[in-house]
């Protein structure tokens, strides 16, 4: 369960568990051909999903997280949403977004609920719930070692409120 301006929404699947392998996913690029989380072996990815980029709070969370993404070595952050690819476009161009990769949910149904993010009711049912997912856990006692990692994760720690997330694996 989530919330929805105050009000109980209901997701279906369970969010991902600390610690947890994040499940690969297939997802459509803004040129229409496919992406698999797996593409990104080797690289730190965080997950940045949302609803709709034509919602305030949601346009928001990306253009910040396309400055944070700038500073990150060996990370790679995904946008994902239920927006058309042709929307994804027409944003990233629009407001000079360089540094995410955005992806749309659209066409395959398995990652909002292998995620946990699927809102089943409410106005915006069908849609993502917000989430900020930080995968590659197996080598993240090493991510963290080096310094400007570990300023990274206190940046995504304490930008929580700024990313108006409702979920966190962090």
């Amino acid at each position: 369960t989530t919330k929805f301006k105050g009000q109980p929404v209901k997701v279906i699947g369970e969010f991902i568990k600390v610690g947890a392998v994040a499940p690969d996913f297939e997802l459509v690029k803004t040129d229409l051909s496919s992406f698999s989380l797996k593409e990104l072996n080797g690289k730190n990815v965080i997950l940045n999903i949302f609803p709709s980029l034509d919602t305030g709070v949601c346009a928001t969370s990306v253009r910040k997280f396309n400055k944070l993404a700038a500073g990150l070595p060996d990370t790679v952050v995904l946008a994902i949403s239920k927006d058309l690819p042709f929307a994804h476009a027409r944003f990233c161009t629009t407001e000079g977004i360089e540094n995410v990769v955005p992806l749309s949910d659209f066409r395959f149904s398995d990652f909002d609920e292998n995620y946990g993010v699927r809102m089943a009711d409410g106005p915006l049912s069908g849609l993502l719930a917000r989430a900020v997912v930080v995968e590659r856990l197996p080598i993240r006692n090493l991510f963290r070692k080096s310094r400007r990692n570990r300023i990274m994760i206190k940046r995504l720690r304490r930008s929580r409120s700024e990313f108006f997330g409702l979920n966190y694996l962090l």
